[in-house]
């Protein structure tokens, strides 16, 4: 196993998931026991947290990502990526081990499902973790997959008094004390039901945020936005409406946009706005990363979209 010393200065660190992308584009989802035929395949980069960064990055964001690969082609493309795109990255390689793999089926509505392959050998260890990576820099990112390394990320940037900004989408064990030490959460919109055992949603995100004192509870929601409880007041933001090609990465991106509009210190309306036409143009594109663009594209849709209409989502 190797890994890479010494750290810069960073506005965001990301720690958590990378992968290899395999997107099958199909009519429709096949029937159980079908055979159905597909035309075309592409192998695109993807994971929660290093495409977060990789979209900070390329809003002119200083950042750092921090993860596990395997010494194969697959992880020597994501090397080669941070390093094209200017990302600081803090790669453990994992000998004789395979890197992370997904093979997503997306429909002809652009929803995508994912089928993932993981070696446990790159589950990243809280002992991989060096502190400097992390409070080097304005706020970090984790996506809790590997709960036990996120979460002593999370205690160092909350004694250095870095924000932490969190995607959670599963009840991971450990997720409490994970929570604990999130500022913003913004999570897949099943997760605070299932965390709080409230049906509610709304009153869920109330739940959470009262049990773990975080700044701001939200959920993503899809074509219906997301729903965000400061402790006063909810922020609802409806999703833009634009033709939709691939819901890969989707909420990657809307993080990403998030935490770019905090770091702008920007009025939360605007950084939720931002997020979600962020994620809309991301699902214009084949791919997790495809939809990628500048913020003056993202400042453009903003001003010519229209968005969905939307129910009380609160409910």
């Amino acid at each position: 196993m190797t890994q890479m010393s010494g750290s810069l200065q960073v506005d965001l660190v990301g720690v958590g998931l990378n992968a290899i992308d395999t997107l099958i584009p199909l009519r429709h989802f096949p029937v159980r026991g079908s055979k159905t035929e597909y035309s075309n395949v592409s192998i695109m980069l993807g994971g929660q947290a290093a495409s977060t960064v990789i979209a900070c990055q390329t809003w002119g964001l200083g950042t750092r990502y921090v993860g596990k690969i395997g010494d194969d082609d697959a992880g020597r493309l994501h090397q080669a990526e941070f390093k094209r795109t200017g990302v600081d990255a803090r790669l453990i390689t994992v000998s004789n081990a395979a890197s992370p793999q997904s093979l997503i089926i997306v429909d002809e509505g652009g929803e995508r499902t994912v089928l993932c392959r993981r070696d446990d050998r790159l589950l990243m260890q809280p002992s991989d973790l060096q502190r400097e990576w992390i409070v080097n820099s304005r706020a970090l990112h984790v996506d809790g997959f590997e709960t036990a390394a996120a979460t002593q990320a999370t205690t160092w940037a909350r004694e250095a008094g870095i924000p932490v900004i969190a995607d959670l989408d599963e009840t991971y064990p450990g997720v409490d004390d994970l929570i604990a030490n999130v500022d913003y959460l913004i999570v897949s919109r099943d997760f605070p039901s299932r965390l709080t055992r409230e049906r509610n949603l709304g009153q869920a995100l109330r739940k959470i945020k009262n049990r773990y004192g975080c700044k701001l509870a939200a959920a993503t929601l899809g074509a219906d936005g997301v729903i965000a409880w400061d402790g006063e007041d909810f922020h609802v933001n409806p999703a833009y409406h634009v033709p939709v090609t691939d819901t890969t990465g989707a909420g990657d991106v809307f993080h990403a946009g998030f935490i770019y509009g905090l770091l702008q210190e920007w009025p939360l309306a605007r950084q939720l706005d931002f997020a979600c036409a962020a994620a809309a143009l991301n699902c214009t594109c084949s791919g997790a990363r495809g939809g990628i663009k500048d913020v003056g594209a993202i400042e453009e849709l903003m001003a010519n979209t229209p968005h969905y209409d939307i129910a009380n989502a609160a409910d």
